[in-house]
């Protein structure tokens, strides 16, 4: 399949991770759509031109398509009517990576149902649950502690650690008020018990083999990643293992484009996590650590081109920078100080407000090793005041 460049690009989600992929896209000469819920979002920024929607419309939706007739729909966020991108598959737009694989993973229960029941992939064990008197019935039976988490949300937000039952309903009305979309429904998981947690990065390619980059570990905190390495320390055999349950759902999944595979790591399992069928935010450490960024080989993967080496730089690291408060008026300190150290970098999103420890951009670093440059980008992270 040979695609002739300039494709015109229509992004779904238009935040830090769609913007990066636009720059992508333009520096090979697309014209790119971005579109989300409020306007001036990162990705709307530095595109040939945007749409402020609600992507739950499917009246929106069909609207801002007839209009713009993209070459493909590429969605970047979990909040998307995903019946209306089966709708445009069947009309001849390609849907990234599938239409089919999009309404899978948008929800946590249908991925999870796929990995486990149907690929027999070693999962947490799980249980859902559409109220609080279910969830607490449901906590019994998985044990204590455990984890909750909306079925619909956003870069893990929602998601607690829960330590006994006086902690259920806190847990419940946290993940239903930071779920996406109209779901009601939470998930409970086992709590696992793993040396390390990592995303393996997942090329799924039309007309060549699957391909990985090496394997990232990350630390969350509220369910959402606070820093992320590469490359990340574990065993070979487990490292071959991961990469075939990755192939094993992404090829059930289908289509092209970057895989974030997520895994549990213990002494004596590999344990499949979560899935998203697009760049991933703990990727965001390969702006610094690879020749070809995660966002890079998405669209190489999207547009059918060539990915003939990725290679791994050395030591790298990043951290997140997260404002304290709410504001509408947003501003940075200590951005020369944070620059002043070899080998740092730092991305600044350009959000328009801030609030609780939204993520409002990402210090980079390489080092001698994994912990140097973690030390490096968490240093340089702290460096940076929102005012």
């Amino acid at each position: 399949m040979t695609i002739k460049l300039p494709q015109k690009l229509m992004l779904l989600g238009a935040g830090e991770l769609g913007k990066e992929f636009t720059i992508a896209a333009q520096r090979l000469g697309n014209y790119v759509i971005a579109v989300d819920r409020y306007p001036n979002a990162p990705a709307m920024q530095v595109a040939d031109c945007f749409e402020v929607i609600s992507m739950l419309s499917g009246d929106d939706l069909e609207a801002i398509v007839a209009k713009h007739q993209p070459d493909f729909i590429i969605p970047e966020i979990e909040a998307i009517r995903t019946e209306k991108l089966i709708e445009f598959e069947e009309r001849g737009i390609t849907v990234i990576p599938t239409a089919a694989a999009t309404n899978y993973t948008m929800n946590r229960d249908r991925i999870r149902e796929l990995a486990y029941q149907q690929l027999g992939v070693r999962t947490a064990k799980y249980r859902y649950a559409v109220s609080l008197e279910e969830l607490i019935a449901v906590s019994d039976e998985i044990g204590f502690p455990n984890v909750v988490k909306p079925v619909m949300s956003s870069s893990g937000k929602g998601q607690s650690v829960v330590q006994d039952k006086s902690e259920v309903e806190k847990a419940w009305n946290y993940a239903i008020a930071n779920s996406r979309g109209d779901s009601q429904k939470v998930i409970v998981e086992e709590f696992i018990n793993f040396e390390i947690e990592i995303t393996l990065l997942t090329i799924k390619q039309w007309s060549a083999p699957t391909i990985f980059c090496s394997p990232i570990g990350h630390r969350q905190e509220r369910g959402d990643y606070q820093e992320s390495w590469q490359p990340a320390e574990i065993d070979e055999d487990k490292l071959l293992k991961a990469q075939e349950i990755a192939i094993k759902v992404t090829d059930a999944l289908g289509g092209a484009g970057i895989f974030g595979v997520e895994f549990f790591i213990t002494k004596d399992e590999v344990i499949f996590s979560e899935l998203s069928p697009r760049p991933h935010d703990t990727g965001m450490v390969t702006l610094i650590s690879q020749n070809l960024n995660e966002f890079e080989l998405h669209l190489r993967a999207i547009l059918n081109l060539p990915i003939p080496h990725i290679e791994q730089l050395g030591a790298s690291a990043s951290a997140v920078i997260l404002a304290s408060e709410k504001s509408d008026s947003i501003a940075f300190t200590g951005v020369a100080d944070a620059l002043s150290e070899k080998d740092v970098d730092i991305r600044l999103f350009g959000k328009p407000n801030a609030h609780p420890y939204r993520r409002m951009g990402v210090a980079l670093a390489k080092g001698v090793n994994v912990k140097e440059a973690r030390e490096k980008a968490t240093k340089a992270a702290s460096k940076i005041q929102i005012i």
